[in-house]
């Protein structure tokens, strides 16, 4: 059976130390977006500095990396079944690369990367 994906609630957007501030104000002050800031907390490894932007039905996550040079897109994917997705994508030549990023401890969920190199997580959706 093949495993059902759909689009998840989150897109990060992985930014150098250089543009991370230029762009909060762009989607804060330009574009009028409400912009929340998690700095201090634990967002993910490597990820100094987060703000979460609500971007319609989904949130953008806009994280600084110190060691990026250019932005990177991240993308999130739900599915009904994790291992049955990974087996699946696997058919299609589409590897698992949890080196991309440690994921959190218990979570359910592998990343991959699409034709182009965009990070998706592959992840049950959260209950509720």
């Amino acid at each position: 059976m093949t495993p059902i994906f759909r689009g998840g609630h989150n897109i990060a957007m992985k930014l150098p130390k250089a543009q991370f501030d230029r762009t909060v104000a762009f989607y804060r002050d330009a574009l009028g977006l409400e912009v929340t800031d998690h700095s201090g907390e634990a967002v993910a490894e490597g990820v100094i500095q987060s703000a979460s932007v609500g971007f319609g039905p989904v949130t953008l996550w806009l994280d600084r990396v110190d060691n990026y040079a250019r932005a990177d897109l991240w993308l999130e994917l739900f599915t009904d079944d994790v291992d049955r997705a990974t087996e699946h994508l696997a058919a299609f030549g589409v590897p698992v690369q949890d080196e991309l990023e440690p994921l959190p401890a218990g979570m359910n969920a592998h990343w991959i990367s699409n034709p182009v190199g965009v990070p998706h997580i592959v992840r049950l959706a959260e209950a509720g």
